[in-house]
């Protein structure tokens, strides 16, 4: 079996194969549509060899089919056939699930994704649960993606930033009881050491969670299932 992996976000699109090094970059943005993305994707891999497709979805996602549009991307992505428009078997999950499957070492891990906004999902044996703790309130009428994610990078300055970053993590831990806690996302580097229990990942992590949605079909259940 072989997988083409599409990490879809409101910058780019990234793209991977089972098997292979060979990464594309496709830039997106407010007019990318699922049918542009289908297009621009098709002709990016002109070429590869694939049998199915998993896709990191910047949204929530629900039986394997987005359930919200995405903020920084065009319309349509809800009610669009991905299996019809790739001509392949496709599953769709959530970008931050995605990539804390990839990242997923054991154990009950919690990810966070430190990027424009904040994603988060849960990973155990046999359990893939994407979660929504960025929109939860936190402190002082904000939610911890305003605390968290760029818009407060910017607001706080890099050294409340990070403070505020371990004070949630240390929350998250204690609250949900984990083994440990994954952090990816494109501001990770930023955050200088990590506390204990934490371990980082890189967003690559992505392309492997892809993969794994597919070959590792005893430990994670496909999307929307548990078992």
């Amino acid at each position: 079996m072989k997988i083409l992996v599409i990490d879809v976000g409101g910058t780019n699109l990234k793209l991977g194969l089972s098997g292979s090094r060979r990464r594309v970059k496709i830039a997106s943005g407010p007019e990318m549509t699922p049918t542009r993305m289908v297009a621009a994707v098709r002709k990016a891999t002109a070429g590869w060899k694939y049998t199915v497709v998993s896709i990191g979805y910047p949204g929530p996602v629900r039986k394997g089919r987005p359930v919200a549009e995405p903020k920084n991307l065009g319309r349509g992505w809800i009610r669009f056939n991905y299996s019809e428009a790739m001509g392949k078997p496709v599953r769709v999950v959530n970008d931050a699930a995605m990539q804390a499957l990839g990242s997923y070492q054991g154990g009950k891990m919690l990810f966070l994704g430190l990027g424009t906004g904040l994603g988060s999902a849960m990973v155990a044996p046999s359990i893939l649960e994407p979660l929504e703790l960025a929109h939860l309130p936190y402190r002082k009428g904000h939610t911890y993606e305003d605390y968290l994610g760029l818009r407060g990078l910017t607001r706080l300055g890099l050294r409340r930033w990070r403070a505020h970053v371990h004070r949630v993590v240390s929350l998250f831990q204690h609250a949900l009881q984990v083994d440990y806690v994954m952090l990816g996302g494109g501001n990770v580097a930023k955050l200088g050491p990590v506390p204990r229990g934490v371990r980082r990942t890189a967003n690559s992590a992505a392309i492997a969670g892809g993969i794994r949605l597919w070959e590792h079909q005893r430990l994670i259940p496909a999307p929307g299932k548990r078992v």
